[in-house]
């Protein structure tokens, strides 16, 4: 290996998680932050957390929940009964 080209390696970097879980790897960088690790993540825990950063599931929420309300404060309308005693000529 050629000296002095590759990153200096740090074999006690943190990692260091939202949820407050702090672990010890090796890495090339000396200090890591990340939003969802195995303490954490859906898939090993088995419960459903949403990770929404730029807030789209709120906004869905908020938009459905703006329909119902339309819909539950305007009259139906009422639609005539085809008489099927005319006849077309």
């Amino acid at each position: 290996m050629k000296k002095e080209i590759h990153p200096k390696y740090y074999k006690n970097a943190k990692i260091k998680c939202a949820c407050g879980a702090e672990f010890t790897v090796g890495s090339t960088v000396p200090e890591i932050q990340v939003e969802i690790c195995s303490n954490c993540h859906p898939f090993y825990t088995g419960k459903q957390k949403l990770v929404d950063t730029a807030r789209r599931v709120d906004r869905f929420k908020k938009m459905t929940q703006k329909s119902v309300e339309l819909k539950k404060s305007r009259p139906v309308k009422k639609t005539r009964k085809k008489r099927e005693d005319k006849k077309v000529k």
